[in-house]
């Protein structure tokens, strides 16, 4: 949560649902700070720019909305659609061996980035690698029972 918006309790967000205003149609969301975790329900939203506008239940002042500001916006797993084959939510990758189809190990995924054009993997190992995730071109399996993605990379690249 980026800090409030106007004065009526309204808070910006920063969603990374695609398209961003698809985070409003969670009812319940559960917030994180600094350990502490809350359950609010989401009662309006909307799209404001590049972010997302909400309005919370029992949030219904700019300095209420203020101390929600940097807290992290989770959702129940069970609340998220089926992926299609092919298809991965990020969580779902993050942590997983990548291997070459050689078999040479590259590291883990620490984390995905969104570059317009595709998904980007960022391969902590021997040192950082910044794999696209591209199907069959360079991503050639994801094993998720195993943890392991078998991308065609060079790995001196």
């Amino acid at each position: 949560m980026l800090g409030a918006w106007g004065v009526k309790g309204w808070i910006k967000v920063y969603s990374y649902t695609d398209p961003r205003e698809n985070i409003v149609e969670f009812p319940v969301w559960s917030l994180e700070r600094e350990g502490e975790r809350r359950s609010v329900q989401v009662e309006q939203g909307r799209r404001h720019g590049s972010q997302v506008v909400v309005k919370l239940t029992a949030v219904d002042d700019r300095d209420t909305a203020e101390r929600l500001a940097g807290s992290e916006i989770m959702v129940e797993r069970d609340e998220l659609a089926p992926c299609d084959h092919g298809e991965y939510y990020w969580t779902d990758l993050e942590g997983l061996r990548v291997v070459t189809r050689a078999g040479v190990d590259l590291g883990e995924i620490d984390h995905l980035l969104a570059t317009g054009s595709n998904d980007v993997m960022v391969v902590i190992g021997d040192r950082e690698r910044l794999i696209p995730f591209i199907a069959e071109q360079v991503v050639q399996t994801v094993d998720l029972g195993e943890g392991i993605v078998v991308v065609d990379w060079d790995p001196e690249f």
